[in-house]
């Protein structure tokens, strides 16, 4: 992070200094009393189950140099002036703390692209982070720190010597990325696919793609949006704003378009894509064709940069499948692919066609539940079991109180199909049903919490 001094810290936020020297500076921003550093700015902030005001004596402690705080500073004013550190008073700690992060990267002039979708922008974040960092010095949002918090902290990790930052940008609610683009001001927008995530929330997926477009809403003349026309929301889409649209996919209309592409199971896969000047080859260790598709609006970004397509194959060949995302892994003689990281119905089939594609032994998926999918939640969990069977899985093992629609789902043909209400019942018998030379995959929901099995198969121990 760049330096930056208290007295232009305070005007960012439109904050008030209480007490300290406007001429102290900081070097890092924190919202955990418990990771700061000394010469950070520590960000109390308040949420349904806690208040980081309660930890302000704490930072002054870990040597914050800075407190921004929204609640009566009395408490700590004469421990934070024996240390030096400065108060500074604000409305709201979470407001501060975005239009802190919108005025320092308004100090830098770098490449800015954001990635949103229902599905797939972790991945086509990190993929183009590899194609970028071909040619630019480039940062990006760690994980999935990608909401109204992650992403603020995640603009202080730019510095001097940054030349590009891809950030995702996530949302459960309209308005959400609204307000992330007026914090990081893309000039180039990725819109991955419109899928069925948040549809309990937002009501349809038409409402869905509302939100989601919102990540153009700030673009301007010379600005590009990249979409994915193989997305039935998005195939006939319109621009309403000054900006150019690529579009991606396999239509023959497409700018970057998808000439083929081939599975080599756990080795990952080969495709061609094709642009209006070159077509090039590429290899990408990462499992599942969807993938070729994520790859594609990753490259599609990147052309509008001047990177061209051999460019970009040298730098998805160095990509990698992050944590907990079509992970694959062989321990203890069984092959588990771990896509524990979250579900919905889109990715529980590009899912499927990992394990389907897999060569050798039985395939078993074990399921859990996909949360937020509204008054269809039990046709969407069936449609995943029926997809299981029509794709060859041999046992399906369902896993919570919705999942036990998969089973019913994969009933009637040759796979088998069990339920277990919870992940405690199915961890006392998990053994009896896995053998060496399975390939095992497992999914569902963040909140049920899928990687304990995982871990269960990894070790042997319940």
């Amino acid at each position: 992070m760049k330096k930056l001094m208290a007295r232009e810290v305070a005007k960012a936020m439109s904050g008030s200094l209480v007490c300290g020297d406007a001429e102290s500076w900081i070097l890092g921003i924190s919202t955990d009393s418990r990771a700061l550093k000394p010469r950070m700015a520590f960000f109390p902030l308040i949420g349904d189950r806690f208040n980081g005001h309660d930890f302000m004596f704490d930072a002054i402690d870990a040597g914050a140099a800075v407190l921004v705080c929204s609640e009566d500073p009395a408490p700590v004013l004469s421990r934070a002036k024996s240390k030096d550190v400065v108060v500074i008073k604000v409305d709201d700690t979470l407001l501060a703390l975005q239009d802190l992060a919108a005025y320092y990267l308004r100090q830098f002039q770098l490449h800015r692209i954001a990635v949103t979708g229902s599905t797939g922008k972790t991945t086509t974040k990190e993929l183009l982070f590899h194609i970028l960092s071909e040619r630019y010095k480039t940062v990006r949002n760690r994980g999935n720190l990608n909401n109204l918090i992650g992403l603020p902290l995640s603009i202080f990790e730019i510095d001097e010597t940054t030349e590009a930052a891809v950030f995702e940008l996530g949302m459960d609610r309209i308005g959400e990325i609204r307000r992330l683009v007026e914090i990081f001001r893309p000039q180039i927008g990725l819109i991955t696919n419109v899928g069925h995530s948040h549809l309990e929330r937002l009501g349809s997926r038409e409402n869905i793609l509302a939100a989601k477009l919102e990540i153009a809403s700030l673009l301007e003349d010379g600005d590009t949006l990249v979409i994915n026309t193989d997305n039935d929301l998005l195939s006939g889409f319109r621009p309403e704003g000054p900006y150019h649209v690529v579009r991606v996919g396999r239509s023959d209309h497409a700018d970057i378009r998808i000439v083929s592409a081939e599975s080599r199971g756990q080795d990952g896969i080969v495709f061609t894509l094709q642009s209006e000047s070159e077509t090039a080859d590429f290899t990408l260790s990462m499992a599942g064709l969807h993938n070729a598709g994520n790859s594609a609006m990753a490259v599609g970004a990147a052309t509008c940069l001047g990177i061209d397509l051999q460019t970009a194959a040298r730098g998805l060949a160095k990509a990698t499948a992050t944590d907990k995302r079509l992970n694959i892994k062989e321990i203890r003689g069984i092959r588990i692919i771990d896509d524990t990281y979250n579900a919905s119905p889109d990715s529980m089939r590009a899912a499927i066609d990992v394990l389907s594609a897999s060569a050798g032994g039985r395939k078993i998926a074990i399921l859990g539940d996909m949360f937020e999918l509204g008054p269809e939640e039990e046709l969407h969990h069936r449609e995943v079991g029926e997809y299981a069977l029509k794709s060859g899985i041999d046992v399906v093992i369902s896993v919570g109180k919705n999942a036990r629609h998969i089973s019913s789902g994969a009933e009637g043909g040759s796979a088998r199909a069990i339920h277990f209400d919870n992940q405690e019942l199915l961890r006392e018998v998990l053994d009896q049903w896995i053998r060496t030379g399975d390939t095992v995959l497992v999914k569902g929901s963040r909140g049920m919490e899928m990687d304990h099995i995982v871990a269960l198969l990894e070790t042997g121990r319940k």
